[in-house]
């Protein structure tokens, strides 16, 4: 499937029922596999029964600890997915615990470093904020309360996670008690990859195959 997706011949990949480990790391290799020179990351995009607005939770799958560079790769990529859908300016919230920037949240810090670097043009075509805390990125009233006013706030189309830990916690908490459905990708390889959970419903896998055509598509014009 590798060599296929390398020679062109396919324009996306959909992990089967095998390891997500045994597929990427063919994916990966340097000069047999399917890399680009950008970073590699993984965007869920969830959606709720009966609510057409969706939204992307970056990296909950690849990037277990990322930092300031990771995270502005990871960003990239999801950016580039959420143009695909027709978005043309995504607002992408920065998570942490917090608001404000504090040493005691090394994450707090690395939303401030990746806010700079947006500021510096490292990061065109979305709107960027954080840090910022799960409530007040999806709640207007919960930011109207801490007092937070941008553009992202209680608005966010995308949630750049901390860490692996806190993204993967968070999608399944929406998969198994708000009933979401999660389609998933891994951005920035040479064509899109599914790598879909050997327990995922028939749902999670239209999904994530609507999403990687569409995806496709958008790269190749």
């Amino acid at each position: 499937s590798i060599d296929l997706a390398r020679s062109g011949e396919v324009s996306a990949l959909m992990k089967g029922h095998i390891h997500s480990e045994t597929l990427m790391q063919e994916a990966l290799q340097r000069t047999q596999g399917i890399r680009l020179k950008r970073r590699p990351s993984h965007a869920f995009y969830m959606t709720l029964p009966a609510n057409e607005q969706g939204i992307c939770i970056t990296d909950a799958v690849i990037n277990v600890l990322p930092r300031v560079k990771q995270k502005i790769a990871i960003a990239r990529n999801v950016i580039e997915l959420m143009h695909a859908l027709g978005n043309p300016k995504p607002r992408v919230a920065l998570i942490s615990g917090t608001e404000v920037s504090t040493p005691e949240m090394p994450s707090s810090m690395d939303a401030a470093e990746v806010i700079k670097e947006a500021e510096n043009g490292s990061l065109p075509g979305a709107v960027i904020a954080g840090p910022m805390a799960l409530d007040v990125a999806i709640s207007e009233q919960a930011a109207t309360i801490k007092g937070v006013n941008n553009a992202v706030a209680g608005k966010a189309d995308v949630l750049l996670m901390p860490n692996l830990e806190a993204g993967n916690i968070l999608f399944k908490q929406m998969v198994y008690s708000m009933s979401a459905t999660a389609a998933g990708l891994v951005l920035g390889m040479k064509v899109p990859i599914m790598l879909t959970s050997r327990a995922d419903p028939p749902e999670a896998r239209l999904a994530s195959a609507a999403l990687a055509s569409v995806y496709a598509a958008h790269r190749v014009l």
